[in-house]
Parts: structure tokens; sequence; C-alpha cells
């Protein structure tokens, strides 16, 4: 594998880590702030490559980094079902509670009983019989089901997603896409770090090699004091000032190391506008990158959404669109180009999926909030096998449509 390779690689893998990372990070946290058990928490999808358990849940990283997902009590069928008749072993603590519930011969029991009835979900009671006779016990909250070479912890009622109210629920669900907008403010913060933001004080910037301002002695971090006798208070000012001055020669006072002195500047015109060959200010701080974070995620929000509302109005083509092939290739000659490049697309696809996950499509997480709204408004919840339904077929036109914009892709950049 050669350097080029590895480099595009290692991009795809630390760009899609952090997307999935976070968003996932965003359902785990306010999930566990809810009282929810959180049973996996899982970066990618298929078969394990890394799995470690800490507390109550399981970590674990997948084969495919497609995707990840936060499995939570209450969401799926419970992977071992006891039934009545059936002969488990149970284990106490020193309260006389079960804390362990044996559904395999191969393991060890302080004893042994046959089912006549089981509630891990309410009541938390276990009635059976054993040589003794009729025996009932209490089962602690946090007891664990062995079955095999799976352990389980059983999961009460007010452990699980459904028991939380609407409010528990949307957060926990809005957290995941919220989750995408605070990495891409994280990450133009970083940008703005290390090569400072914008600045909109008097001051020049890079100034081009060859350009009009190079040509008259100016230089970075000159200060501009007027135009054409004009004083100039801002970047914006002197920006201004230049563009209504198209093939001009223009006579600016310049400060430099406390030293005021005149420079006459011929400039160039480019659709029409003046111009001089010098780029903005920038300044290097905290609070500054800051305020850039969160400004340039809402300008990257407000244009994308311009986008779908062209998109839906078909004065864009849908033919447009990428799939993961296109935004792998994209990834890699992101990162080709530097690290501010690739920050810059890892924030603009961290907005993205934040944004698409918001789409009220069932599948996605907007598609979920759109359920709960249905519930707020109705008074109780919809049928969840009615639901699951939806999801269902959600998913599958999603995975539909994820192999129309695949073979796109590959028409394009390889066909």
């Amino acid at each position: 594998m050669n350097e080029l390779v590895l480099q595009t690689v290692i991009a795809i893998i630390l760009v899609f880590g952090a997307l999935i990372f976070f968003h996932e990070l965003g359902h785990f946290l306010l999930a566990k702030r809810a009282g929810i058990l959180c049973r996996e928490f899982a970066i990618g999808f298929g078969p394990k490559i890394i799995s470690f358990k800490k507390g109550e849940t399981r970590y674990t990283l997948r084969i495919f980094p497609l995707g990840g997902f936060v499995r939570m009590a209450g969401e799926d069928p419970e992977v071992v079902e006891i039934k009545p008749g059936q002969q488990i072993g149970v284990q106490f603590n020193n309260k006389g509670e079960v804390v362990k519930i044996i559904a395999s011969k191969n393991r060890n029991a302080s004893q042994w009983i046959t089912v006549r009835s089981i509630d891990l979900t309410n009541d938390l009671r276990i009635s059976g019989e054993n040589e003794q006779g009729v025996v009932s016990y209490q089962v602690h909250p946090e007891a664990h089901i062995y079955y095999d070479d799976q352990e389980v912890q059983i999961a009460p009622y007010d452990r699980q997603f459904s028991s939380k109210t609407i409010w528990q629920r949307f957060l926990t669900i809005f957290a995941g896409p919220a989750m995408n907008f605070v990495l891409a403010i994280l990450l133009f913060m970083i940008v703005g770090l290390l090569n400072g933001v914008p600045s909109d004080k008097p001051f020049l910037g890079e100034v081009d090699e060859g350009g009009p301002a190079a040509i008259a002695g100016l230089q970075k971090g000159d200060r501009v004091i007027s135009v054409n006798s004009v004083p100039v208070r801002s970047w914006s000012d002197f920006v201004e000032d230049v563009r209504r001055n198209p093939n001009k020669e223009i006579t600016l006072i310049i400060e430099r190391k406390g030293e005021q002195f005149r420079a006459i500047v011929k400039t160039s015109e480019i659709d029409g506008v003046g111009k001089v060959g010098v780029y903005q200010p920038t300044e290097f701080s905290i609070v500054g990158s800051a305020i850039y974070g969160v400004s340039t995620t809402y300008e990257f929000t407000s244009k994308i959404f311009e986008g779908l509302g062209m998109m839906i109005k078909r004065e864009v083509s849908t033919a447009e669109l990428s799939g993961p092939v296109g935004i792998f290739k994209y990834t890699g000659e992101m990162a080709q180009k530097g690290l501010t490049t690739l920050l810059i697309w890892a924030a603009f696809l961290s907005i993205n999926l934040g944004i698409f996950n918001l789409l009220p499509i069932p599948a996605l997480d907007g598609g979920r909030l759109i359920f709960l709204a249905i519930e707020l408004v109705r008074g109780k919840p919809i049928d969840p096998h009615k639901e699951s339904m939806v999801h269902f077929l959600g998913f599958a036109l999603l995975m539909l449509l994820i192999l129309v914009v695949t073979w796109n892709d590959i028409q394009k950049f390889f066909l």
C-alpha cells in the first residue's frame, strides 16, 4: 500500500469514525441521563472487531464503518426469553434477592427451580417449584441472565426507552443529530485556532506576490488609515473603497510600525470591480475561534437547506447526490489538500449528517421524532408493531436510495 492510499484510508477512517462517534454519543449520553439501560454502543455494522464491556454497556467496533447504533433496552426483543415450565438456576445476594438467572445446564447455581411465572419487567419476581415445593423470589433490578456464552442484564420497565416521558425520548433521539452540529462547531473552531479567524480590522492580510499592493510596497500587517482621503475604520470599508475604483490609481495612507506614509496603488479589475491583491486579515483567539465555529456552522447549514429547497423545486438535479463511494472519494481528495481542507470537509459532512437524520423519513431520527409528535397529539403511543413496520419500510427505501446513488457514483467516477 503506497503512502497516498494509506493517507486516504486513514483520513476516511478518522473522518467517518468521528461523525459516527459523535452522533451515537449524543444518543448515548441523553439515554444514560434519562436512566435508560444502554446495552451496546457500536461504531459500524457487521461482525465485531473490538468488543469490551464497562459497567452496563458493551462497546463494540464493527467491520463496516457506515453507521453505528446505541442499543437501548426495550427497543428490541430480549435475547433470552424464559417461559413457564422451563428449568432455571438462581443465585442470590446477601438480601435473598436473585442476582443471577441461569438458563443453561452447563453452569452452577445455588438451586434449580421449574418456572411457574416470571416477571422481569414490572414486579421483578420469579415463582416456581423445587424439591421443597412452591417458592417465590424477588429479583434484583440489575440481575443478569446467563445462557450458554451470553450474559444479559434484565431491563425493568423504568429502565426501558418506552417508559420515559415524551420529552426525555425526544431529547434522546434529537441529541444524535445535535451532536453532529456540535462536532462541526468544534472542527471549525480548530480551523480558526490553526489558521486564525477573519478580522474586520483595517489591516492587510496576505499580499499576493506581483499584485498591485505588492508592487506599491504594501506588506502583511500594514494598517490602512484612509483611501483617497476617506478614513477607513474596518476591512469592509477598505474592500468597498477598492471595489468602487477598478483600473484607477488610489491613494492610501498606511501605518507601519508606528509610522505613516503615502502609497499610490493602481487597482486591477475583475468582473467589473477593483482589486489590489490582498487578503482579509486574521487573528488568533479562543473566543474568536469559538464565534467563528458557530457562525460558520450556521452559514453552512443555511446553504445546505437552500440546496435542499432547490432540489425539492427541481432547480438542482438529484443526480448530483453522492453516496458512500462518492463521499469516500472526495474525503481522500480533501485529505491530499491538507489538514485545514480536511477539517472543513469533515465539518461539512457532519452538518449534512445532522440535517439528513432530522428529515421526517421513517427509520431516521426525524421519522422517530414525528411519531413522538403524533403520540403527543393523540395522547397515546402508536402501536409498536405498526411503527416498527413503517420504520422497516423506510429503511428498505433508504437502502434502495443508497444503492441508486452508489451506482451513480460508480458510473460517474469509474465508468
